[in-house]
């Protein structure tokens, strides 16, 4: 974990870009930002960024890269909540710095990401400005929507039809591991291996280390969506 560089695009301007809440700050908090936020961090892929039942740390805002915020189950499966890139807010932060409690997930970064973290005390004051609420709650909603989806996912679709939509919109092929997507759809390596070789024998894809091909994108995506 680095500071970013002095020769860097000003972290500042970058992040009032991304996050307009910044810019409804009143002159004075907007004149303190400098401070506050410093020059920003620049974290490798697979940094630990928080852990569940920990006191959060702050509030991120991410300048680039990809944030991956999960929860993992008493046995051990690891469920994947969301991707926090930047313009976006953690909403499992928020909830922590709203109610002052311990963190209800995990989060790593999955390739090289800059950031600054906002201190959770000045968080927890802004909060009182009608302008920074209002563009951070606005956002907190957003958050939830797309959680709900991924409820509405679990509770209701079959894993096959998960396992068929996680394979779609990456291209023609995707290199990651069986594990990888069983702790993206909440599941374990074994039933997902199980499912890409039924549809490797139904032609719509072709496994190997590391890397699934897309053969059939069209028969997935009618599996995915049958309505």
């Amino acid at each position: 974990m680095v500071e970013l560089s002095a020769g860097a695009t000003d972290p500042l301007a970058r992040l009032q870009a991304f996050y307009p809440a910044l810019g409804a700050l009143p002159a004075a908090q907007r004149a303190e930002l400098p401070a506050l936020l410093g020059p920003g961090l620049e974290l490798p892929a697979g940094q630990l960024l928080f852990a569940e039942q920990q006191d959060c740390p702050g509030f991120p805002l991410l300048l680039s890269g990809e944030v991956q915020v999960t929860r993992r189950s008493p046995d051990g499966r690891q469920l994947e909540l969301y991707r926090l890139v930047p313009g976006e807010i953690c909403l499992m932060s928020s909830a922590s710095l709203f109610r002052g409690q311990p963190l209800a997930a995990c989060a790593r970064t999955t390739r090289e990401t800059q950031l600054c973290v906002l201190a959770p005390a000045v968080f927890q004051s802004w909060l009182a400005l009608p302008g920074f609420r209002a563009e951070v709650l606005g956002l907190y909603a957003e958050r939830m929507v797309e959680l709900m989806g991924l409820i509405d996912a679990i509770a209701f679709q079959r894993l096959d039809q998960r396992l068929a939509a996680a394979l779609l919109g990456h291209g023609p092929s995707l290199h990651l591991t069986h594990q990888t997507l069983a702790d993206q759809l909440g599941t374990v390596r074994e039933i997902v291996t199980r499912l890409l070789r039924r549809f490797e024998r139904e032609g719509w894809v072709a496994l190997s280390r590391e890397c699934i091909a897309i053969r059939d994108s069209a028969a997935l995506r009618r599996l995915a969506d049958p309505g």
